[in-house]
């Protein structure tokens, strides 16, 4: 039984993380959360020690790695605002555990060579959730790909996730902190779409907004039209409050690729994979978080016409 901490246990994808830690036998011993509003643990792990301050978390893990190997800490898994995750996997290494981060590891490339470095001295290693990845729908897409050639697919994706005000008042509407929309709700789109397709030979961008991001990615064997937006009204379809709110598309020449189920539990098979000692480093994120990056430095080129064409499409749809 490997015993786990948690940073940013209040977060919205933490209850995947806690489900993961339960599901493989594990334990969790310690979280961290600014807010209090932590109840969720109770399902999970009652037990568990909670902090609010990193400092008393800090010194609390700390002695138990000095007290005895018996109750140091694994893994620490992280689910904090993107902008802390490269300082929270930096701590768990110093504390001799492993890390677990969400997506994205780090909000720029370099940040990764950095990590690189630290994760050489280290008694642990780094691992980040690339869900998508372990999908069997997308699996088998792979497979399908990898099978016939050099062929140059036509490919289309869009993912508006409805968002309300409290978005752009929070850490995810900086895009100091979260890296913007494309950071935020894209990477593992983009990071899929890598994998399956092969290398960035091409980024476009043509719009970038708060709350909407678009362009072309060209790779190896695909030319990506994508579309990314947080806007109630980009839904194809008219969504009350309380309501589902959120549309997923890709097509592949004119296709389209189902995987919509089965999301539940890839969290417990990343777990899983990592503690098996298969789990996705840093060379697996590094194409992700350049294309990412170099989307947020972009300056758009702008497109004709009153709408993008991946928004005039989803409009015709209503």
């Amino acid at each position: 039984m490997k015993r786990f901490a948690l940073i940013g246990v209040g977060g919205f994808i933490a209850p995947r993380h806690l489900k993961a830690i339960k599901d493989t036998g594990n334990i969790l011993v310690a979280a961290l959360d600014k807010n209090d509003s932590v109840g969720i643990i109770d399902s999970y792990f009652p037990d568990a020690d909670f902090f609010t301050e990193f400092e008393r978390f800090d010194r609390h893990l700390e002695k138990l790695r000095r007290a005895n190997e018996k109750h140091c800490v694994d893994y620490v898994s992280i689910c904090s605002p993107n902008y802390l995750h490269d300082a929270h996997v930096r701590f768990a290494l110093r504390i001799g555990a492993s890390a677990i981060c969400e997506k994205p590891l780090v909000l720029n490339p370099w940040n990764v060579e950095a990590l690189g470095e630290i994760e050489k001295e280290s008694k642990g290693n780094i691992n980040t959730i690339l869900q998508l990845r372990l999908h069997p729908a997308i699996i088998e897409l792979k497979k399908k790909i990898d099978s016939a050639g050099e062929k140059v697919h036509d490919i289309d994706l869009t993912y508006i996730t409805s968002r309300g005000h409290w978005y752009m008042a929070s850490w995810k509407g900086s895009i100091e902190k979260s890296g913007g929309v494309a950071t935020n709700i894209g990477i593992h789109f983009f990071d899929m779409l890598a994998w399956v397709f092969g290398d960035v030979k091409k980024n476009t961008v043509h719009l970038s907004q708060p709350k909407r991001a678009a362009g072309f990615l060209e790779l190896q064997k695909a030319n990506v039209r994508w579309f990314l937006s947080l806007e109630r009204s980009d839904l194809p379809f008219e969504a009350k409050p309380g309501e589902p709110a959120t549309y997923r598309s890709v097509t592949i020449d004119d296709k389209e690729v189902e995987f919509s189920g089965g999301f539940g539990d890839l969290h417990t098979v990343s777990y899983q994979k990592i503690l098996e000692g298969n789990g996705f480093g840093l060379n697996e994120v590094l194409t992700s978080v350049q294309i990412v990056s170099d989307i947020r430095r972009a300056e758009a080129v702008g497109i004709k016409g009153e709408y993008h064409p991946m928004l005039k499409k989803i409009k015709d749809k209503r």
